[in-house]
């Protein structure tokens, strides 16, 4: 069993920063791979980035790349999402994943908001 704890979520304007962590309970098997999914207005639920933490190795959807930077402390057992150049459309409840495999869908937090306004 992993238990994940996000944070940093918030309300911001278009344009504007911010960085969320998720904070594992174990850094190893069966957590390998770690990621934040977005379920938005609609209740869609998205991928946003994942890292394979072994090998430091993130990956992007399409829609971040380029403005979001995922990175870890293994020493703290935690992953940041750093979202740059926010868009109204990147509002969504932020909810962090974890598992053996990539895209994690074994284990989830229970996540943190993250509104961006015009």
């Amino acid at each position: 069993q992993v238990t994940l704890v996000e944070s940093g979520g918030g309300s911001v304007q278009a344009g504007e920063s911010l960085t969320l962590s998720c904070t594992a309970s174990i850094y190893e098997y069966p957590n390998r791979c770690m990621g934040f999914y977005r379920r938005t207005r609609t209740g869609r639920r998205e991928k946003v980035a994942r890292i394979y933490m072994r090998v430091n190795s993130p990956f992007y959807d399409d829609s971040v790349k380029g403005r979001f930077n995922m990175s870890q402390d293994a020493a703290k057992k935690t992953i940041f999402l750093h979202m740059n150049s926010l868009k109204p459309e990147d509002t969504g409840m932020y909810i962090c994943a974890a598992g053996p495999e990539c895209w994690p869908e074994d284990f989830w937090g229970h996540g943190t908001q993250v509104t961006v306004s015009s």
